[in-house]
């Protein structure tokens, strides 16, 4: 606060939040998908602070609460839609089971169906207005503040929520608001209206220069171009759920392909173009697993992993036998399995046992084949940052380190030695690398900018872009700057706690 040089305490590449407890540790989301993190207030290496509850993809937005026994957070079983998400409490000892009966407690939901907690020191039903009697909980739903009366020492709500303020800036994809809460129990908050994704889709070119894929603007991500890039296959937000469309580009036709109320995911063609593959949470909430439908919207969905974990899709070897994807497991990392196909076109596919590829105590995500089956590129966390590597297939053999500053999401050229990927740390830069094959040898260049203009997203349930089979373009949204999207102004609301507790006042 008086100044002086920044302290570095440990990685957080894509941040979703942090707090300072009373103990010196600060607890904190590192990135999108995964469970808080603790780490010494003076730096060093985090821990894992719980694990992800059953179903559940993210925790993110914590606040430790005064007298430095709990944590209030946000989980949802979606990293990408938060207005389903819970508000849960959890005693700062952690969420193991051990720790949590050492500690007399258990995480638990205190709010169904809101995101970005914040507990407000009201002093509630207290003449003195005594913090330690009690206060509220303020949270985002459906693009409102809505407050509710909290017991601090049970750690639950008392009475109903009611709505607090509107036309606060908020994001249900990402589960943030712009508001905070003083100590004093001001609270300011910046005015605006609930964030949508809803954004045109993009030919973007080597040189930089953009021209219209599709100008209707819809809430779309993990676009993938059919082997004769001629169609896309993507993810669809219409406010509710996400469902899997086609789009024909030279016709400007989009056609619905699943209409299940579970969340449909991150499609991905079959070699022979007749199938896509998306991930589903259809069977249980939460819970992501492998499906597959004909392209063409005939016959049924058909399964193809059941896993208490999710899977996230990745690629498709050419011969069509093997299909790559990532599995959660919760607080403990992701791996890279590979599901084995038997049969062949004319009799039909069936799914044998997903066995795994690379399993390590590090994330590995996004694994992509390469044209010619021999090589799989794929991200990993195992010296911090996430970077993107190269291992042959089906091994054994090393790996080779593709990216020196961050990269994720690859895509292989199927016309040129060239390798695609994204710099998650400056979050949208198109990088390349050239490569060559000597024996059993990976040789790649180092990486150089493949094209100037940003383009939005990253992740492996959130790829923003797709190259064409040509390799000289991508379907992207490329980043745009409005002028009349700048907010300079925030909005002061003084004696805050006193307004809690006149329209929330707690009556059981």
């Amino acid at each position: 606060m008086t100044g002086g040089a920044a302290i570095s305490l440990c990685d957080a590449l894509a941040s979703r939040g942090g707090t300072w407890a009373d103990d010196d540790t600060i607890l904190f989301t590192p990135t999108t998908n995964t469970a808080l993190m603790r780490v010494s207030a003076a730096g060093g290496t985090p821990a894992v602070f719980g694990l992800l509850s059953e179903g559940a993809a993210s925790q993110r937005w914590p606040q430790a609460l005064p007298g430095g026994t709990a944590v209030l957070y946000t989980e949802s079983s979606s990293a990408t839609t938060w207005d389903g998400a819970n508000l849960v409490v959890a005693p700062l000892s952690g969420l193991s089971a051990e720790a949590s009966a050492k500690a007399g407690g258990t995480a638990k939901i205190v709010v169904r169906g809101g995101y970005y907690g914040r507990y407000v020191s009201s002093g509630l039903g207290s003449p003195r207005r005594d913090e330690r009697k009690g206060g509220h909980l303020i949270y985002m739903q459906q693009g409102t503040l809505f407050a509710v009366a909290f017991d601090r020492d049970r750690l639950e709500t008392v009475g109903q929520a009611v709505p607090a303020i509107e036309g606060v800036a908020a994001s249900p994809g990402s589960g943030g608001a712009q508001l905070a809460v003083s100590a004093e129990g001001t609270l300011v908050y910046v005015p605006g209206a609930v964030s949508t994704n809803a954004r045109p889709l993009d030919w973007v070119t080597r040189d930089g220069k953009t021209t219209s894929l599709r100008a209707t603007k819809a809430d779309w991500s993990n676009a993938r171009f059919s082997p004769d890039g001629q169609k896309l296959a993507l993810e669809v937000f219409d406010g509710k759920q996400r469902e899997i469309w086609v789009y024909e580009w030279a016709r400007d036709t989009l056609t619905q392909l699943t209409f299940d109320p579970g969340e449909d995911r991150a499609p991905v063609w079959t070699p022979d173009g007749r199938r896509i593959v998306f991930a589903s949470d259809r069977a249980k909430t939460g819970i992501f697993n492998l499906y597959w439908v004909n392209a063409d919207g005939t016959d049924e969905v058909a399964r193809l992993t059941d896993s208490p974990e999710s899977h996230a899709p990745g690629s498709w070897h050419p011969s069509g036998k093997f299909f790559a994807f990532q599995a959660s497991r919760g607080g403990t990392g992701d791996d890279l399995m590979v599901l084995p196909m038997e049969g062949d076109a004319a009799r039909g596919w069936t799914p044998g046992k997903p066995t795994v590829f690379l399993g390590t105590p590090a994330n590995e995500g996004s694994p992509m084949f390469s044209p010619d089956g021999r090589w799989i590129a794929y991200s990993s966390n195992e010296t911090g940052p996430i970077d993107l590597y190269v291992r042959p297939f089906p091994g054994p053999g090393g790996k080779w380190r593709i990216s020196t500053e961050g990269g994720a999401v690859p895509r292989w050229s199927a016309t040129t030695p060239e390798l695609l990927f994204r710099r998650p740390v400056t979050s949208g830069q198109i990088m390349v690398a050239s490569y060559a094959v000597v024996g059993e040898a990976f040789r790649a260049s180092t990486p150089q900018l493949w094209s100037p203009t940003i383009a939005e997203g990253w992740g492996p349930l959130n790829a923003g872009y797709d190259l064409h089979p040509d390799g000289k373009r991508v379907a992207a949204a490329a980043a745009q700057v409005q002028a009349d999207a700048v907010q300079d102004k925030v909005v002061f609301v003084f004696n805050f706690a006193d307004y809690l507790r006149t329209i929330a006042p707690g009556n059981k």
